[in-house]
């Protein structure tokens, strides 16, 4: 099977996941507890005549599976419609606060993998010495550190105490000088978990593959420890670091709701939580409509890097 037929099988596989994640997070907006109509009114009483006329303006007296194909139809033209809350339209909204997670995002796994993946490599080469055991303890330690408690511990170290950072951030545009150096410390906080997950699993992966036959018989050839090690091993051993990577990109956007909060940073997971605080449903759908696509091209990636890599996979399915 060719890669593009391959792609584009996988592809298609993807449409029922994002389809049922859309009709999930429509349904428990609307199952919350509260009328959207009270948030829309700023909870004052008002009288059955305009209540009634807010609830048909919106769609609101429609049966739930009416609505939600109602908004799946406008979704496919990418027509995301006006927050009742705030008078915006809900595409501008996010549009406009997409970019700073994506560049938060992208620093992070950059990051995370400069990390991961040296120190990986030389825990595996220097099983049971102590550059092995420090990077274990490294791992163990960026695991357990709740990304939350990390990021206010910097904060207040390099913006409160030291004064290096501002707590908040800076009025400039994204791409600038001041924004880069703001962000050093929302990286860090993203990016240590999941370099301690990459460390980890380079490791293991190195480790088994130096076990493996071919590694021996190369060596035995004559070949320079460097060459077995970058063209041989490291080869085999980084299919599963491919596939953590993509997938780290579902996390990296799912972290960020935290790390974005503590930080201030003006991004997607920022907006997911103010709008979930005012019940602004139409850009709580749009953000988590994006969140899901994010998750299934992450995966969809993955998968077209893995059948790259190995090309057996492809055949097998």
């Amino acid at each position: 099977m060719s890669i593009i037929r391959y792609t584009l099988r996988r592809a298609l596989t993807a449409v029922p996941v994002l389809l049922g994640a859309t009709a999930i997070t429509f349904s428990f907006v609307y199952l919350t507890p509260g009328d959207p109509v009270d948030v829309l009114v700023g909870f004052d009483h008002v009288d059955p005549e305009t209540r009634a006329a807010l609830r048909a303006e919106y769609n609101l007296d429609r049966p739930l599976w009416q609505q939600y194909l109602l908004w799946l139809g406008d979704v496919v033209t990418f027509e995301f419609g006006e927050s009742p809350i705030t008078g915006r339209d809900v595409g501008e909204t996010v549009a406009s606060r997409l970019p700073h997670t994506v560049a938060l995002g992208v620093a992070s796994w950059t990051l995370s993998l400069a990390i991961g993946v040296p120190l990986g490599i030389l825990a595996a080469i220097k099983q049971g010495q102590p550059a092995d055991e420090a990077s274990r303890i490294a791992a163990l330690v960026g695991i357990a550190t709740p990304n939350f408690w990390l990021g206010l511990v910097l904060l207040f170290v390099f913006a409160v105490h030291l004064g290096w950072v501002r707590v908040t951030p800076p009025d400039a545009p994204l791409v600038s000088l001041e924004m880069a150096w703001f962000v050093i410390l929302p990286t860090v906080t993203l990016a240590t978990a999941l370099a301690a997950i990459v460390t980890r699993l380079m490791r293991s992966s190195m480790r088994r593959e130096l076990d493996r036959e071919y590694v021996r018989a190369a060596r035995a050839r004559g070949l320079r420890e460097r060459t077995v090690i970058l063209k041989h091993v490291l080869r085999n051993a980084s299919t599963a670091v491919v596939t953590v990577a993509g997938l780290q990109i579902a996390f990296l956007v799912d972290g960020a709701v935290v790390v974005e909060h503590v930080f201030s940073w003006p991004g997607m997971g920022q907006l997911l939580v103010e709008s979930i605080g005012r019940r602004d449903v139409s850009v709580v759908q749009a953000s988590v409509l994006l969140i899901a696509v994010a998750t299934v091209a992450a995966n969809l990636l993955v998968d077209v890097a893995y059948a790259i890599i190995d090309p057996r996979i492809r055949h097998d399915r």
